[in-house]
């Protein structure tokens, strides 16, 4: 891997008190190509503007995916990931749903390891400080043939993080606009899927929301997940959350609270959550939490939601699952706890 260090850090010259969350970038990133079948010239240079032709084909026929996951540096200046091959799982995946060439696990890997190496001192220690890590991949083949590539880049690119959302949040429940169809692409972190929540999302803002919560395309009666979240929903003592599908994003942080919460204890249910079921329990006193969990935001309690015109206000509960599974999992992300699931990695 050829490596070209920038010769004076930008580090100086940010506000790590005041990060506009993916506004600011470490010094290096990574970048490597695809070209006649084989990935190849794989290199960390300076963080800078690339260069591409206006004919390349991710800007005419979408070809482009992504992830999103963050390293952490504990009090001894250790850093560490959190699940990272699980990530290069479901880039494959993804790349497979877009007819994209898969990067190799080695190559995955390595160039993370080699950048944070780079770029460690932009992690800073302490609850909620974390470096975003967004590997990506798309099509740069100049042609407009409505074909699927032969000519691809995949770049990771980091952004020092602290807390992705602030203030008090509540949602819509949509029953117009759908995120994904069965048999689409809602699986699959492809770039095409959140340009198409832009518009919604900015209708429910203007009635007072912050995100939206997705149902199922065909008749709007089941929930799916929320515009960058993954939800659970607690009514009474049991934790409910609608199963992956075809149009429901597998995500990390799903998946590790469904474990830490079947670990402590907690009832959870995965099953298909109908839109009713949320009201009823609502109207009746038995809905106690609902919270959205991702990477950007770990676990995002929501405060209240609407639908068909009506408004909701959640209870505040002591001791919320929201916040138990949190401090499990960040513990765990810190390393301030053992981590009996295997999930954190050294880099």
């Amino acid at each position: 891997m050829k490596i070209e260090k920038v010769k004076k850090s930008n580090i100086p010259n940010i506000d790590f008190d005041n990060l506009n969350f993916g506004s600011v970038f470490t010094d290096h990133m990574f970048t490597c190509s695809f070209k006649k079948g084989k990935w190849v010239n794989p290199e960390i240079k300076p963080y800078q503007p690339i260069l591409i032709s206006p004919s390349a084909r991710v800007f005419h026929y979408g070809q482009a995916c992504f992830e999103g996951m963050k390293a952490f540096k504990d009090q001894n200046d250790k850093v560490w990931l959190f699940r990272p091959k699980e990530n290069h799982d479901r880039i494959i995946k993804s790349s497979k749903r877009l007819a994209m060439p898969e990067i190799p696990e080695e190559i995955f890997m390595e160039a993370l390891n080699v950048l944070l190496n780079l770029d460690k001192d932009w992690i800073k220690t302490g609850m909620g400080n974390s470096l975003y890590i967004r590997p990506f991949i798309f099509a740069d083949q100049a042609s407009l043939n409505a074909t699927e590539a032969n000519e691809y880049k995949f770049m990771i690119i980091c952004a020092p993080a602290d807390t992705y959302y602030s203030g008090e949040v509540r949602v819509k429940i949509e029953k117009s606009f759908s995120r994904a169809s069965k048999g689409g692409v809602g699986y699959a972190k492809a770039a095409g899927n959140y340009a198409a929540q832009f518009y919604p999302t900015i209708l429910a803002r203007d009635e007072g929301f912050q995100q939206i919560i997705w149902t199922d395309s065909a008749n709007h009666q089941y929930i799916e997940e929320a515009g960058t979240m993954n939800l659970f929903f607690r009514i009474g003592d049991t934790l409910l959350t609608a199963p992956i599908s075809d149009s429901i994003l597998d995500g990390i942080t799903r998946k590790s609270l469904i474990e830490i919460a079947k670990k402590e204890g907690i009832k959870i249910e995965i099953r298909p959550i109908k839109v009713t079921e949320i009201i009823e329990a609502q109207k009746c006193g038995n809905l106690k939490e609902i919270f959205g969990s991702g990477t950007a935001v770990v676990v995002m309690p929501i405060i209240g939601f609407g639908y068909e015109n009506m408004k909701y206000d959640l209870p505040k509960v002591e001791n919320s699952f929201s916040t138990i599974l949190k401090k499990k999992l960040n513990d765990i992300q810190y390393n301030i706890s053992d981590d009996p699931f295997g999930w954190r990695v050294e880099a």
